[in-house]
């Protein structure tokens, strides 16, 4: 009992975190959130927008390239899912339409947006798998562990490849110099002979 009860405070204090996001949208603006996210990553979103009549709203759940994860065209309440294909920039757009003719108000936005393992539901999973509490929590710690590991797994990706880019950009930089040292001490010795039979041909010098 004391094991289930210290699993359930690390994992209180590793899982716990506010998503929630609200906002203020006035009528005919469109307003978006983006966020990048690593590949094979499940996002999901819940979103409730409050009553506003005549108005429409448009939901547009969008990536870099264009592709159209989710979108609704008379957006009020209601979830979403994707899992991504790619590291990219994802964007979660609402955009608010008047009927012409009619006084257009603000539409309060709740947007409760999650991925990874804060979007893994583990009471669906206890369900269907028909775990203990005790597997749930070791199970939550289990997908921390792996999505913590990924995560430095791509940090030292992407330290990889910037140094990879700082050692490339120095040796441009040494040939570049080394280029253009060529250059001044060619120009340097063109304009001493060239000075030389000037003064010549004019008998300044011998």
């Amino acid at each position: 009992m004391n094991l289930y009860l210290i699993f359930s405070i690390l994992s209180s204090i590793l899982f716990t975190q506010i998503c929630g996001l609200s906002m203020m949208l006035p009528p005919n603006v469109k307003k978006c959130l983006k966020e990048e996210i690593h590949k094979d990553v499940l996002v999901t979103g819940d979103y409730k927008l409050s009553d506003a009549p005549g108005h429409k709203t448009l939901l547009h759940v969008g990536d870099s390239k264009g592709h159209t994860l989710y979108s609704k065209e008379d957006a009020q309440e209601g979830k979403f899912a994707f899992t991504t294909d790619d590291y990219d920039m994802f964007e979660v757009c609402f955009e608010t339409k008047v009927s012409a003719g009619l006084r257009g108000t603000q539409r309060e936005v709740s947007l409760d947006l999650k991925h990874g393992i804060e979007a893994k539901s583990y009471e669906d999973l206890a369900k269907a798998e028909k775990l203990k509490p005790m597997e749930v929590e070791l199970r939550r710690l289990e997908d921390l562990s792996e999505s913590i590991v990924n995560d430095f797994a791509y940090l030292r990706k992407r330290e990889e490849e910037m140094r990879d880019t700082n050692e490339s950009t120095n040796t441009r930089v040494l040939y570049f110099s080394i280029f253009s040292m060529v250059c001044l001490l060619s120009l340097a010795t063109w304009q001493v002979f060239y000075l030389r039979r000037y003064f010549k041909s004019k008998k300044l010098i011998e």
